[in-house]
């Protein structure tokens, strides 16, 4: 009988009766799990239990690690597939609370809720407050994954009209919603009273919400954050509810949490706060740990259908003979996404030359990389094509009549609203190779951040882009450059210590004179 050892305090529920056994020693310490992990085939945690390399060195039975809730910062995922271990999560259970959580703090701070808790405890009935119905007013919601779509139905419910950014979201999805859908974010932001936001912190989302956005808000706006901090910037909300632009706001995130006494934002009776809530109520850390427990026990029996968080569904000797294809393709399917514009509708994956084995398994590579960027929850081997189809894009795969120049060879496109973007790569000595973006032949080392450039065939091209970037502050790590095209365009690749900050892409995107367009890739 597998047995499965609670390292953490949880709500599991009911235990499966003769088919597993369960230890619970919530709050063991290390020393003593060091010695006793052995014997176990399943860990359950939570945050506190570190499952490091050190750790899983002294599990030798271990088959599956379960993670209650959404974060895996404590489990070394890389050594756990190493060692062929699954590890898994449940970061469903929370949707609910979080959506609830939103809806609430846009009521609270609609009407006023906490400057009105605050007069009457410190002796005051003021009734002289008024504040903002939610009925008939126009909810804008940006990301509608998940738990976007939870707020958006729990909006329609109370009257909102409600509409939403979200570019890699589907029409017909958002129809399903009966959600009106933007492509263009500022549009969206121009007609909503209410703006809540539900997207993953990345490099794309960070600071999305700044001074130009929240000034684009109807005056008398209230928004809502109860994702991630530093999604909207704390400090020019602070600013817009000063100027009285906007009516409230509601938070439950703060990029530094938690804040200090005199951040801007706290101590307003304009502004409703919770302490990062949005997953703390009892019925969600009920489901969290009926559903780990469940997802646990389907893992033992061979079951990795829900809640994978790494990859050792692929067999050994796929991994052995595919991996640096598998790799290439994670990377392809990244890059694709950040050179393509609008709302990607399919991806196409082309295989050239003569592989180890058959290269199905490097379509699903590509997906997950694609999608990894764009997602709350990291993708995997298991799930990736599943949310793609969920998400209607299209994935096709071909293989070329002819030879492209290099033995292996894989092209992955990326087709959309607004054109379509490619990127191609091979396998050089075990490691992967980017050797053509967008028709232009350029072999890159795929790793950072890159800029990727088109330019005019004319004097000064490089020498003004790198002069920008210096007077930035961004380091050049590397450059690659295509040959001239007949049109007259070339393209040039620039390997960089990080992404450049958003004033010195945009003072790069007016040099017109040299530069048809630029774009940036981050690995």
């Amino acid at each position: 009988m597998p047995k499965i050892l609670v390292t953490d305090k949880i709500q599991l529920g009911d235990l499966p009766s003769g088919e597993i056994e369960v230890h619970d020693r919530a709050g063991i310490e290390r020393d003593e799990l060091l010695q006793i992990v052995g014997e176990y085939e399943a860990i359950i945690t939570r945050s506190r239990t570190f499952v490091d390399d050190e750790l899983l060195a002294k599990a030798t039975n271990l088959k599956v690690i379960g993670r209650g809730g959404v974060g895996v910062d404590n489990i070394d995922l890389d050594a756990a597939s190493r060692r062929g271990v699954v590890v898994l999560n449940a970061p469903e259970a929370n949707n609910v609370s979080a959506a609830e959580l939103a809806i609430a703090l846009m009521l609270a701070a609609s009407r006023g809720v906490s400057r009105s808790d605050r007069l009457i405890r410190d002796g005051t009935w003021d009734r002289a407050f008024l504040g903002r119905e939610l009925k008939g007013g126009r909810l804008g919601i940006v990301g509608l994954g998940r738990i976007g779509s939870l707020v958006a139905k729990r909006a329609e419910g109370l009257g909102m009209e409600v509409a939403a950014y979200d570019p890699y979201i589907s029409r017909n999805r958002a129809e399903e919603l009966r959600v009106t859908l933007f492509d263009n974010l500022d549009d969206m932001l121009a007609r909503s009273d209410f703006l809540t936001v539900h997207t993953p912190l990345t490099e794309e989302t960070v600071g999305m919400i700044g001074a130009s956005e929240l000034a684009t808000l109807p005056k008398g706006a209230v928004v809502v954050n109860a994702a991630r901090g530093g999604i909207i910037v704390e400090t020019d909300l602070a600013e817009a509810l000063d100027s009285g632009h906007l009516f409230a706001a509601g938070l439950d995130v703060f990029v530094k949490e938690p804040p200090q006494p005199d951040h801007p934002l706290i101590g307003r009776d304009d502004v409703v706060v919770t302490a990062h809530l949005g997953a703390n109520t009892r019925e969600a850390q009920v489901r969290v740990g009926a559903e780990i427990l469940d997802r646990t026990v389907q893992a033992l029996h061979g079951d990795y259908a829900r809640g994978v968080v790494n990859a050792p569904a692929l067999s050994s000797d796929v991994l052995r003979d595919l991996g640096p294809f598998l790799q290439l393709g994670e990377i392809l399917g990244a890059t694709a996404v950040q050179l393509a514009s609008g709302r990607i509708r399919e991806l196409s994956v082309e295989f050239a030359g003569e592989f180890p084995r058959d290269p199905d398994p490097v379509v699903t590579a590509v997906t997950k990389g694609f999608l990894e960027p764009i997602l709350t929850e990291p993708p995997n081997y298991v799930n990736a094509l599943a949310i793609a189809r969920d998400r209607d894009i299209s994935i096709a795969k071909t293989v070329a009549s002819r030879s492209r120049g290099y033995t292996t060879h894989v092209q992955v496109t990326a087709r959309g609203d607004e054109g379509e973007a490619s990127v191609s790569g091979t396998v050089l000595g075990g490691a992967p190779r980017i050797v053509e973006i967008d028709g232009y032949s350029i072999e890159i080392k795929p790793e950072g951040a890159m800029l990727v450039c088109t330019n005019y065939d004319r004097p000064g091209a490089i020498g003004k882009v790198g002069s920008i970037l210096g007077d930035g502050g961004v380091n050049i790590i590397g450059m690659q450059l295509s040959r001239v095209e007949e049109d007259g365009l070339a393209m040039f690749v620039l390997t960089l210590d990080g992404l450049p900050p958003e004033n010195v892409t945009d003072l790069l995107r007016t040099q017109t004179d040299v530069i048809q367009s630029l774009r940036t890739v981050r690995l």
